[in-house]
């Protein structure tokens, strides 16, 4: 294979919603290139791009397969992605390192919930966006009312390239209003006739070719002048303008195509070819330090690794875009990331499973390599006297979490460096060690998304695992002051332990002036105070630790003791066990004894006393509530809704969006265990969510109750 120029190279991602022909495409694409010699097809589980084992035995894409083809002396550079929401990862992935976006739309529905989500990630990044309908050939396919939907969700930049001369079981047509041409196909599909456009379609054809040249024209401004004298454009002239519209999106160019047939796929290729921009022509990425980073095959070198893939007898599979200058096998490279220095071995172009070995890959390319020593996704490796590192793929926050643990306990380490490593391969799978819940979290995009970790782990790396709902992190406060008083005295021959504190506790709010005067049953307490630190918790809020005694009643040199008692039974709070926060501590007095004292008598006396004081102190839960995004279609507004209220969930505002409906709530994190099951189930798997942690909020009392019983209740059976 020959070495492409960056001015060469073209860089897509295949995106949209799950079933909506992605995988078949790419078949389509690869054989009509000629990289494969037979397409495969996702019932026989021979594809090129769906080739691990958990793809396979589910029917859908998992992981984004890279894959390229060589088309009219171009390479365009193609990542397959997951349609399921539960693995927007690849997808979003694939969106930060090529350079196109085509996005498949399923010809029966049009575009649907996923097809949303990927539209927004597309505007987010500003990337060009093809829409390309397929699945011409099913029976309920209705094309114009596919259009019409697209506009009205995507505007007016939305124009038709080609249309259909019939949709349904006998679709072997359609109209090119680009080239003003009409593309046949015989049953097996492959190689298009090209002929006139039948007079019958004449002027359908000519409207929709005008509506195109206009939109062409519009991105620049000889075109326009040209279009106003004329009223036309030559073919060049179209593309010239389609090209810039891409870049500034500002024309969405609709294809359409019957990939199971392979029907429309070359003229597609031959489009992806011709008119979407090069690598070179793109805006620049840019590094961590901001500076801009030119796609330059004679700049200096620096290979971005975006992907790991784990294959069996081979191990790791680095994949890389070449952000800079040219990369070849026995590179010596050092990693920005981890300071450590890495030879590249054999380079490879990609075909999913199956890998060409290249000599050289130049800037804007994307290839992969194997076996080495220290790279992990997301690195930078660099030639010398380049420090570039690049940190601009940001991933959703979790929708879905479960407690996993492994079926024997012996498995336990061999389970934590095999999630560690599928991490590598998703990062959207997160994998957390919670030493606050004592359990091993792993959160993900959604129960189909964990389902497939658990699968890979039970078949793949053979550790039976099981989930378990995951504790909440709750957290414990106070709502008004409380004082205690304890004493610790213990003696058991020879030196003894004592040490007496004495305390005041009271809600912590940032800003609070520091307290003078307190009063108990009508007692005064006045407070000098002669010391004051403030403690930044780990687990959120502020524990402020006040030294008011006076008289040395307490040596100063105790308080770090009682500080230290204090902070134990803020790491395990008298309700639930959960952490405490938002506190002020005040000791004021206290007795000590010249032999007996020492710090552990005065840490026992102080958890004592601030366990005491904090039951007296209007003590509350309070759990984490999130902000909840819900887009849904309008028909399922209300039985979302109706859930959400169940839910004790705040609807805090509605809105419109593109076609969909935005919903926007709080909603305590307790009641989001299963939310993605149940909005899939009440939507047909139409509707999708988003979720961001907001803040703590105090529990309603019938819900604390049942808390602190459950939470007596385990302390008893532990005790047992």
């Amino acid at each position: 294979m020959r070495v492409y120029q960056t001015n060469e190279i073209k860089n897509i991602a295949l995106v949209g919603s799950a079933g909506s022909g992605k995988t078949t495409l790419a078949e389509s694409m690869l054989f009509g290139s000629g990289i494969i010699k037979r397409r495969g097809s996702i019932e026989a589980k021979n594809t090129v791009s769906d080739y691990f084992p958990v793809e396979q035995e589910y029917g859908y894409s998992v992981f984004p397969t890279v894959f390229h083809v060589e088309w009219n002396n171009k390479k365009l550079n193609i990542i397959d992605c997951p349609g399921s929401d539960d693995f927007i990862g690849g997808a979003i992935t694939a969106l930060n390192v090529t350079d196109e976006a085509v996005i498949l739309i399923n010809g029966q529905y049009g575009p649907e919930v996923g097809t949303q989500n990927i539209f927004r990630y597309t505007e987010k990044l500003k990337k060009p966006v093809i829409f390309l309908v397929n699945q011409l050939d099913s029976e309920k396919c209705d094309f114009d009312n596919v259009v019409t939907m697209m506009q009205d969700i995507y505007g007016p930049k939305c124009v038709l390239v080609q249309y259909p001369l019939q949709t349904g079981p006998g679709f072997n047509a359609l109209i090119d209003v680009l080239l003003m041409k009409k593309y046949s196909w015989k049953p097996d599909g492959g190689e298009p006739i090209i002929e006139d456009i039948p007079a019958e379609e004449m002027e359908k054809a000519m409207e929709l070719h005008k509506k195109l040249v206009e939109a062409a024209a519009e991105n620049d401004e000889s075109l326009m002048e040209k279009f106003f004298e004329e009223e036309t454009l030559t073919e060049d002239e179209m593309r010239e303008g389609i090209r810039k519209g891409l870049v500034t999106r500002s024309i969405f160019p609709v294809f359409c195509v019957c990939a199971g047939k392979d029907m429309g796929v070359r003229r597609l290729m031959e489009f992806l070819g011709n008119v979407v921009p090069f690598v070179s022509e793109m805006p620049k990425l840019h590094n961590t330090r901001g500076e801009e980073v030119a796609p330059d095959q004679n700049g200096p070198e620096s290979v971005y690794f975006f992907k790991t893939g784990m294959e069996p007898h081979i191990g790791e599979v680095s994949y890389f875009k070449v952000m800079s200058g040219s990369i070849k096998s026995g590179d010596d490279l050092t990693n920005a990331d981890r300071g450590s220095k890495e030879r590249i071995g054999q380079i490879y172009v990609c075909a999913g499973a199956n890998r060409i070995p290249v000599d050289q890959l130049n800037a804007g390319d994307i290839g992969c390599t194997v076996k080495l020593k220290d790279v992990k996704t997301g690195n930078t490796l660099n030639g010398k006297d380049v420090d570039n590192r690049f940190d601009f793929i940001k991933y959703p926050n979790s929708k879905y979490s479960r407690a996993i643990k492994a079926v024997n306990s012996a498995d336990t380490e061999k389970l934590m460096a095999a999630t560690l490593r599928m991490r590598q391969e998703d990062p959207t799978w997160v994998v957390e060690q919670s030493k606050e819940l004592r359990q091993t979290i792993v959160h993900g995009q959604g129960e189909f998304h964990l389902r497939t970790l658990k699968w890979r782990l039970e078949n793949n790396e053979k550790i039976p695992v099981k989930f378990e709902e995951p504790k909440i992190p709750y957290r414990e406060t106070i709502t008004k002051s409380a004082r205690a008083e304890y004493r610790h005295k213990k003696q058991s021959g020879g030196a003894g332990q004592f040490g007496e504190v004495h305390l005041i506790v009271e809600p912590y709010a940032e800003g609070m002036p520091d307290p003078t005067m307190y009063k108990f049953n009508g007692q005064e307490f006045k407070m000098n105070i002669k010391g004051r630190e403030e403690v930044e918790l780990e687990w959120g809020g502020k524990l402020v630790f006040i030294n008011s005694v006076v008289g040395g009643a307490i040596d100063a040199r105790f308080m770090p003791a009682i500080l230290k008692g204090v902070m134990d039974c803020m790491e395990h709070g008298p309700l639930t066990g959960s952490y405490a926060r938002d506190v002020r501590v005040v000791v004021y007095d206290g007795k000590m004894h010249p032999v007996d004292s020492n710090e552990l008598s005065f840490m026992l006396a102080a958890r004592r006393a601030f366990s005491d004081a904090f039951k007296n102190a209007g003590p509350k839960i309070l759990e984490p509530i999130y902000d909840l995004e819900v887009f849904v279609p309008s028909d399922f507004m209300g039985d979302v809704m109706s859930d959400l209220q169940g839910r004790r969930a705040m609807i805090m505002g509605m809105d419109s969006e593109a076609g969909y409906q935005k919903l926007q709530a709080k909603i305590p994190l307790k009641e989001l265990s299963n939310y993605s099951i149940s909005l899939s189930s009440l939507t047909g798997g139409r509707a999708s969510f988003t979720t961001k942690f907001a803040s703590y909020e105090l529990v309603p009392n019938e819900v604390q109750q049942a808390l602190i019983k459950e939470h007596e209740k385990e302390q008893t059976e532990e005790d047992d």
